[in-house]
């Protein structure tokens, strides 16, 4: 009788961890879906267009994922594919550099216009 009993708590043990795991790999999943840009609708995440290219665009990342790539290595691979133009989320390099330093540009500018208009800078 103790024997079936360390049976079902391996079994529950087992099946417990296979559930925590998929669910961590299915939150990857979603996180990498909504990263990665459909080419065809080219203002929807794969995540949620409807289109083919996105649907076979998430069945890679279910394969990648399924051979033990992490994120990064997708984004790469994908990356090398399909150009950087399909991350949303860019990284800093010599092409994107502009991107990344605009909004702190717009918001000094933005800054010294109102500080002018208060009068804080004498003409």
């Amino acid at each position: 009788m103790n024997f079936f009993k360390y049976i079902l708590i391996i079994l529950f043990f087992f099946f417990s961890s296979i559930s925590i795991s998929s669910e961590k790999n299915i939150n990857l999943e979603l996180k990498i879906f909504k990263n990665l840009r459909c080419l065809i609708c080219q203002g929807q995440s794969i995540y949620d267009s409807q289109s083919d290219f996105a649907e076979s665009m998430k069945l890679v990342v279910r394969q990648k994922l399924e051979l033990g790539m992490s994120e990064n290595e997708i984004y790469s691979f994908l990356e090398d594919q399909y150009g950087e133009w399909i991350l949303y989320d860019p990284k800093f390099n010599n092409k994107t550099y502009f991107l990344w330093i605009l909004p702190f540009l717009m918001f000094l500018f933005g800054a010294l216009l109102i500080l002018r208009k208060l009068g804080v800078f004498k003409k």
